[in-house]
């Protein structure tokens, strides 16, 4: 039980960690447009994470 307890919260506190280091950089491309506008990457346009991108229905 006390291993389920520490695998769950590490995963939750991983999860809360990645979150924040998103909205830091969203913070500092905000403080800083000289670099230009922050970019998350995403697979075929933005819209969707196909794996095969010649079978993606949304390209740019």
């Amino acid at each position: 039980m006390v291993d389920f307890l520490i695998a769950s919260i590490t995963i939750m506190l991983v999860l809360f960690a990645w979150v924040a280091v998103q909205h830091m950089a969203r913070q500092f491309a905000k403080r800083h447009p000289e670099f230009g506008p922050y970019i998350e990457k995403r697979g075929c346009g933005g819209n969707c994470s196909c794996a095969e991108e010649d079978k993606c229905k949304n390209k740019q």
